[in-house]
């Protein structure tokens, strides 16, 4: 089986990147990031260069088929039998990367990542007893397609007509609720939503407990989305699953919980962070799904505006100072710090980081958890780090003034320090910071550079379309003519590869904010943030609006996506026209 899994990785990987290069549809320098990747995190070459966003996966998938001599189907537009999907298991589909797709007398045709994995092949036909026909498609839409052929929805509501439906009294008992969460149908509840939420590409996963059932929903790209409803009487059970694993105590029900499971039903494996949460119907369940795919990816796939990646570049660069980023929770300040890290990460560089907690593990770079049982704080760990004779210290947030103190002064004394700040926009990070209480002389001093961001979604590219502009939209987002005329407005139907929702990852849009000699002066003489916003919009700094105008201009994204998400810090009146003219679209 070893061999067979090694000849097929040689022979799709050896021909395929010089073939894209060949064919002018990705650079050297492209695929050297996607061949580190592919060697770090396994997988194929293809499916690697797919997720970075270098190549499409109908694009790889054909000069795939082209190289190994074997049909490629785009899963996106194939009508699947269900009757097909019927005859191999779930798990072992997901497990390997197959799926059924079609039934001919005496064969079955299978969708495979790897279709010269001859000892799979095997194992289908044992299973079916058919003479198995293997096509080529990429993991991204063998992915999307289970699920479609395995919904999670009916999955679980397959589960649930299993389990008995019995009121459950309001006090168990210990031993009855591990009773329960071992109890097989649960087992398998549980792992038909944990499984949804990861086929979904959903960030979080909620289990709400409510009224009259129990409610689930994921949040995709940003936005929440219900799923499934659970009889109550089950709740109890499906937490004390989750708890156990877990490691949470599922005897204590009274105060909130946070843990870690590590899920691997469906091959990859998956590490996710656990909160529960009392309510006053039960307690409140949310997974985090870690991606690690996610974290390593080039700095040009993040959105930055030319202009603005060569300033951030030029921060990281520096030996020394002090780099903040800025946005609200679930703005993806830390896969920024993570990219900025990663892309300067070498042999000679030592890079710690002080994290609460460490969810994304880098290779090549010494990361402590924050432990407040152990008085373990951001303060008190970075003190330690700044002994450890860093080059580089990453903070993942700065809190209070003790830890601004000491980040400035490491900045000041010859480190390059990484952090974060909770504000609306990047001038905000100095009013912060003057109001933890840090003198200004030391902040025009140790800060190069500000980086505010938000996420937009971005459209499908599976089902894009030309947009017609809108006038109220136009107006509000403050668009020129000359923007207009140079325009390309998409915007995406809905289909299957987006769960017709017309939307399929997220973009972010940037402010960078480097600290030249005004912004220093204006710094050292207690300017308020308006005038510092005022000040480095003249010298040439691009707003997060700006920036995502420009993002929907070029047709990544929507102009109502930009609307909803960054008119927000207005007056009533403006949030009112922002209402009105998003129903209006």
């Amino acid at each position: 089986m070893q061999k067979d899994k090694i000849t097929a990785a040689s022979v799709m990987g050896a021909l395929l990147g010089q073939r894209l290069i060949d064919a002018g549809l990705i650079g050297e320098e492209q695929l050297g990031i996607a061949l580190d990747k592919a060697r770090t995190h396994g997988g194929f070459l293809g499916d690697t260069l797919v997720q970075l966003g270098f190549a499409t996966s109908e694009r790889v998938g054909r000069l795939l088929s082209q190289i190994i001599n074997v049909p490629y189907v785009d899963l996106s537009v194939y009508a699947i039998d269900p009757e097909a999907v019927a005859m191999i298991n779930e798990s072992y589909a997901r497990q390997n990367r197959v799926l059924p797709i079609s039934k001919r007398p005496g064969q079955l045709i299978v969708a495979m990542t790897d279709p010269l994995n001859v000892s799979i092949l095997d194992d289908l036909h044992l299973m079916t007893g058919l003479r198995i026909v293997p096509t080529l498609s990429l993991e991204v839409d063998i992915q999307g397609a289970f699920a479609r052929a395995y919904d999670s929805r009916s999955s679980a509501e397959m589960v649930l007509r299993e389990i008995e439906a019995n009121a459950v009294e309001m006090e168990i008992s210990t031993d009855e609720l591990v009773t329960m969460a071992e109890d097989a149908p649960i087992v398998r509840l549980v792992n038909s939503v944990i499984s949804g939420g990861v086929s979904a590409k959903a960030s979080d996963i909620h289990i709400e407990p409510q009224r009259e059932n129990v409610r689930v929903r994921y949040r995709v790209d940003g936005v929440l989305y219900e799923q499934m409803t659970v009889p109550s009487a089950h709740h109890p059970a499906v937490v004390s699953r989750i708890k156990i694993m877990s490691g949470l105590n599922i005897a204590e029900r009274r105060r909130p919980q946070d843990g870690r499971l590590i899920f691997s039903e469906n091959g990859p494996r998956y590490e996710m962070r656990v909160s529960t949460l009392p309510s006053i119907y039960g307690e409140k369940v949310v997974l985090r799904i870690l991606d690690q795919t996610g974290i390593i990816v080039a700095l040009d796939r993040l959105g930055f505006l030319p202009e603005q990646m060569e300033n951030f570049e030029a921060f990281i660069r520096r030996p020394h100072g002090m780099i903040l980023v800025t946005g609200p929770t679930g703005a993806g300040k830390s896969t920024t710090l993570y990219v900025g890290l990663n892309t300067i990460n070498d042999s000679e560089r030592n890079i710690v980081t002080i994290e609460d907690p460490v969810e994304y593990q880098l290779p090549g770079i010494t990361q402590v958890s924050v432990n407040h049982r152990i008085d373990l704080t951001f303060a008190t760990g970075l003190r330690s780090i700044v002994r450890q004779d860093p080059d580089v210290i990453m903070v993942g947030e700065i809190r209070d003034r003790e830890t601004a103190e000491i980040a400035v002064q490491a900045a000041l004394t010859g480190h390059l320090v990484f952090s974060t700040l909770h504000t609306n926009d990047a001038p905000g990070a100095i009013i912060r910071l003057e109001n933890m209480g840090i003198e200004p002389f030391l902040i025009s001093s140790s800060v190069l550079g500000v980086i505010g961001q938000r996420l937009l979604r971005l459209n499908c590219t599976h089902c894009l379309v030309d947009d017609a502009p809108n006038e109220g939209l136009i107006q509000l987002l403050e668009i020129r003519p000359d923007q207009l005329s140079r325009a390309s407005l998409k915007r995406s139907k809905g289909c299957s590869r987006c769960s017709n929702r017309g939307y399929k990852g997220r973009i972010a849009a940037f402010e960078v904010m480097p600290m030249d000699s005004r912004l220093r002066r204006l710094v050292l003489t207690n300017a308020d943030g308006t005038i510092i916003k005022r000040a480095a919009i003249e010298s040439g700094m691009r707003t997060i609006r700006q920036s995502g105008v420009e993002h929907a201009l070029s047709g990544l994204t929507t102009l109502q996506e930009v609307a909803r998400t960054l008119i927000s810090d207005t007056d009533k009146e403006e949030e009112v026209s922002v209402h009105e003219i998003l129903s209006a679209a």
